[in-house]
């Protein structure tokens, strides 16, 4: 069983720039790629950016490239998303997942389904 514990969320202006952390723990051993998904209301859930357990993939949804950075402290068995230039359509629920497939290896999934565990979510405003 993995968790998997985001923090960060908070409100903020158009423009600016937060940090969102998620913390993995239990059988860690077992993920392969971890991946950031946000849920704004009314809409699906939709990949935003994901990371290869030893951190030298990455992989971005074309709305964020530019703006967002993923990357991982494998020690602390933590993922980070660092966001710039902030936009009112940013908001949203943001959830971190971890894809334990073992094609994850080699294939980095957008597909929520593909993904076992899910953090509880960390709510992002950003104010116009």
């Amino acid at each position: 069983q993995v968790r998997l514990v985001e923090s960060g969320g908070t409100l903020v202006q158009t423009g600016g720039s937060l940090r969102l952390s998620c913390a993995a723990s239990g059988r860690t051993s077992s993920i392969y790629t971890m991946a950031w998904f946000r849920q704004a209301p009314g809409k699906e859930r939709e990949f935003v950016a994901a990371i290869n357990y030893s951190g030298d993939n990455t992989h971005y949804s074309d709305f964020v490239k530019g703006r967002f950075a993923i990357s991982s402290h494998y020690a602390a068995n933590t993922i980070y998303l660092d966001m710039n230039g902030l936009k009112p359509e940013d908001t949203a629920v943001y959830y971190c997942a971890a894809d334990q497939r073992f094609l994850a290896l080699v294939v980095v999934s957008t597909t929520p389904s593909d993904y076992e565990s899910w953090g509880q979510g960390t709510q992002v405003t950003v104010s116009a």
